[in-house]
């Protein structure tokens, strides 16, 4: 196991934005906005939602309280740039002041990045989580952002980054920005008793994700570390109950916290589930949530060596005997009674690109939080892993 010098360990932490958490939150948007400074926001979501009961009560509440909102639809279930662009071009035709994003990590993480984009001169993947790349943004120029997250998973809504794929080269690509952040995240667990079985699996399995590598991750934040292992309870609490009864505000609002503390604990790093899952994704088009459910395992035994005290220690306050073993065993249980695929072919994915993900995975710029080294060869490895079952 890394053992830090922390006499001499230099580094900075952040927590999140102004969250309103409770059933019947979503009416407060108006508020929000107004706290913001918005008073002509462009509501970001998918389609879907868009059809939805609760986007037309939403917009009648903003418009009630005097604001002026146009809806945004382009979304998809993956962003990619044109996307983006496409609603950067709305923003400015409608003199747009700010961003309501809804939805679920896609839409959150295109509407934080329509409201970043919308000031500035620069083309999008200028501003690539890659060195000091975030400096390039005129900051005044970042629109503000309320954020109201329909799944419980990605965590976007108290994030500073977006993810966004690059279409000409079949890469997911993170865009930071320390003032991405949305100025208030609005966590209504009534907005997500809608969510299907699967797809509340899949996001819920990806706030697991999250918390789980930022345990993990050899990094050193406590607070971050604290989080994490509380939104692990979380999760394994209430992600068998959300599931098996859609209508559970008390598990679907636990969830949402999960899903919130996760990608606040991944500020201390992610690894090899996500830096696999992003470039699966990208060529293959598979939900994120679920490629990290799938892969998840496979990814935990290949750490195995560099994270087993860590472990033994968070399944005594989970409550599972066997330490490592204990917690391997309760995942697969975890997996198999919401119905996640055991293998990366059972999900559909083939494995004809198995050298180019690999590849690609150990650029990701999660790839550098992994307790073991990623590199090219291992990558491969765990592809191919979760691609038969084998080791598992």
């Amino acid at each position: 196991m890394l053992k830090l010098d922390l006499a001499t360990l230099t580094t900075s932490w952040s927590y999140p934005t102004n969250v309103l958490y409770g059933a019947g939150s979503l009416g407060k948007t108006a508020r929000a906005c107004t706290q913001a400074g918005i008073q002509r926001p462009l509501v970001v979501t998918d389609k879907g939602l868009a059809a939805l009961p609760m986007t037309a009560d939403l917009l009648e509440g903003l418009r009630g309280a005097g604001l002026r909102p146009v809806l945004f639809t382009d979304v998809r279930p993956n962003p990619v740039s044109a996307n983006v662009e496409a609603g950067v071009r709305v923003f400015r035709a409608g003199d747009h002041d700010g961003v309501v994003a809804l939805g679920g990590g896609s839409a959150l993480d295109c509407g934080k990045v329509i409201a970043f984009m919308a000031g500035q001169d620069r083309p999008l993947w200028d501003f690539e989580d890659i060195g000091d790349w975030w400096q390039r943004a005129r900051p005044e120029g970042i629109a503000p952002v309320v954020a109201i997250p329909t799944t419980a998973g990605t965590g976007s809504e108290v994030g500073r980054a977006g993810v966004i794929t690059d279409e000409a080269t079949h890469t997911k690509k993170v865009i930071f920005h320390p003032r991405m952040m949305p100025r208030t995240a609005i966590l209504d667990p009534a907005v997500t008793v809608g969510l299907s079985a699967k797809l509340t699996a899949a996001t819920g399995m990806d706030a697991l994700a999250h918390c789980l590598e930022a345990y993990c991750a050899p990094s050193w934040h406590p607070m971050a570390e604290g989080i994490a292992v509380e939104g692990i309870r979380l999760v394994k609490d209430a992600l068998p109950r959300a599931f098996a009864d859609g209508g559970d505000l008390d598990a679907r609002g636990s969830m949402l916290a999960a899903a919130a503390m996760g990608a606040t604990a991944f500020q201390k790093g992610l690894g090899a589930i996500h830096s696999l899952s992003h470039p699966i994704g990208a060529v293959y088009d598979t939900h994120h949530g679920m490629t990290n459910a799938v892969i998840m395992p496979y990814v935990l035994v290949f750490n195995r060596a560099a994270i087993e005290p860590k472990i033994d220690r968070l399944t005594a306050w989970l409550g599972i005997a066997g330490g490592f073993s204990g917690l391997l065993d309760w995942m697969l249980g975890l997996r198999a009674e919401l119905g996640v695929p055991h293998t990366l072919q059972a999900l559909g994915v083939p494995a004809d690109r198995a050298r180019e993900v690999a590849a690609m995975a150990v650029v990701d710029p999660t790839a550098g939080g992994n307790p073991v080294p990623l590199d090219v060869a291992g990558a491969e490895r765990l592809f191919a892993d979760a691609h038969t079952g084998a080791g598992i």
